[in-house]
């Protein structure tokens, strides 16, 4: 592996006579590893555990994960181990339910980790400002399956009028991608001095536009994937004189290997299994007043076609309908006041539960209910299929059931559900959102990978 002079230049000292050893770290095979979804299997794995986090798991080697309708199921995700150390901050420092931001969420990783971490009751709003990627992160958040989340595109400066709203915010910055060389060679050629200036710049444009939405003594987290000091220690240090942040710290295992700095923690390769990451969590010291939220008129009252979806989620007393002239929804009740607001504030692109397409005097299922941790199973008519149908299923295509009856179905793999369809009895109309289909070549002689032992 070539790399920049300049990076060295800048990476050597950091790392004295340790370089070296850096330096062949980056031509060994990146870890793969995967972590998992306890809202939805109990189940023990044999791999290898990640020990900063209670459900990482490092694998022996990297298989076709598109090929695995466990992965479609929202059963794990996969996701760089070191990113998992997010599990340590919340942990130790977030005992009570909050409601939280995640500033640069695609594709889902943080987020999906954020609302299985955070205390019942707590409430993520998932944001993404490019809107592409903002979709691949609700089809992420909804494969989950939590509840308590919602999903807007906006920019930083959006949130900088609601003021106090977050207990907590995550800021994943987007960086100059050091810590991708070795997972990601491309990162290399796109690296320079002047794009780490660049993303400098970007990063205090960002945290000072969203700053004013944390409450007093709210978290900010801030992490990168790169290693020079300029986007991590220097960012953090910035934050201290220019917001009046303090500095907060975090119990670490030694036996982890992951390297505490004067202003955060750092993950080398060549001390510990993932790539290049760095964290740091600051407190919000100064005095922010809170927006406070108007309750509204009672919104029009729901059909009892509506109402009787409800049925299909456990609980359902603590959810409440929310209709436009395309979908109805579930939100939690705890926090309907608060999503309203933001639905008018914010561009949202989906929150709570999906429930169902509203087509004509039709309401069709979402795939999102069938997703959801809250599903109540007994509602549904539901058929378990083997990897070869569930395959199918999962690229749209046509499926034939025998043996059930008309009308919606619900396909489950191995027990897990990824989603509906409406039996005709000769062939089946695949309800599964085409964007989210399988769209790699198969063979025509393609057999279950057996992906992970689950």
């Amino acid at each position: 592996m070539k790399l920049p002079q300049a990076f060295i230049d800048c990476t050597a000292p950091l790392l004295g006579d340790a370089f070296s050893s850096f330096v062949e770290s980056l031509s060994t095979i990146s870890p793969s590893s995967i972590r998992i979804n306890l809202a939805k299997t109990d189940a023990v794995l044999s791999y290898a555990k990640v020990p900063w986090c209670s459900t990482g798991h490092y694998l022996s080697q990297r298989p076709s994960f598109t090929l695995d309708p466990l992965l479609h199921a929202g059963v794990y995700y996969v996701q760089e181990a070191g990113s998992m150390f997010l599990e340590q901050v919340l942990t130790q420092l977030v005992h009570k339910p909050a409601t939280m931001l995640d500033l640069c969420a695609a594709p889902g990783g943080k987020a999906t980790h954020l609302i299985s971490l955070l205390p019942k009751d707590s409430m993520l709003i998932a944001n993404e400002f490019v809107r592409s990627r903002a979709y691949i992160l609700a089809e992420n958040l909804q494969k989950w399956g939590n509840p308590n989340v919602l999903v807007s595109n906006n920019s930083p400066a959006d949130f900088s009028a609601l003021k106090g709203f977050f207990d907590h915010i995550l800021v994943d910055a987007p960086c100059s991608g050091e810590g991708m060389f070795r997972k990601d060679p491309k990162a290399i050629d796109e690296w320079s001095p002047a794009n780490v200036s660049q993303c400098v710049r970007r990063q205090q444009s960002l945290l000072q536009e969203v700053w004013p939405a944390l409450k007093t003594n709210g978290l900010l987290i801030y992490s990168t994937c790169t290693y020079n000091r300029e986007e991590n220690e220097l960012m953090v240090l910035w934050m201290k004189e220019a917001l009046g942040a303090e500095l907060v710290r975090i119990k670490i295992d030694e036996a982890w290997g992951v390297t505490e700095t004067d202003a955060g923690y750092r993950f080398y390769p060549h001390k510990t299994k993932a790539e290049g990451f760095f964290m740091a969590v600051l407190r919000k010291t100064q005095e922010e007043n809170t927006l406070k939220i108007k309750q509204d008129k009672q919104p029009d009252k729901p059909s009892k076609q509506q109402t009787d979806l409800l049925g299909y989620l456990l609980n359902s007393e603590d959810y409440t309908l929310v209709s436009t002239k395309e979908k109805v929804w579930a939100v939690p009740s705890i926090y309907a006041d608060k999503m309203n607001f933001l639905q008018k504030k914010m561009k949202l692109i989906y929150a709570g539960i999906p429930l169902a397409d509203i087509k004509g005097k039709d309401l069709i299922p979402d795939t999102g209910l069938a997703l959801s941790t809250a599903l109540n199973r007994a509602q549904c008519v539901s058929v378990d299929v083997d990897w070869q149908t569930a395959i199918a299923f999962l690229r749209t295509e046509n499926i034939v059931l025998t043996d059930m009856p008309k009308g919606f179905v619900l396909i489950c793999y191995k027990g897990f559900p990824l989603g509906w369809v409406k039996n005709l009895g000769n062939r089946c109309n695949v309800l599964y959102p085409s964007e989210w289909r399988i769209r790699m070549q198969l063979p025509k002689d393609a057999v279950d990978p057996n992906n992970l032992r689950l």
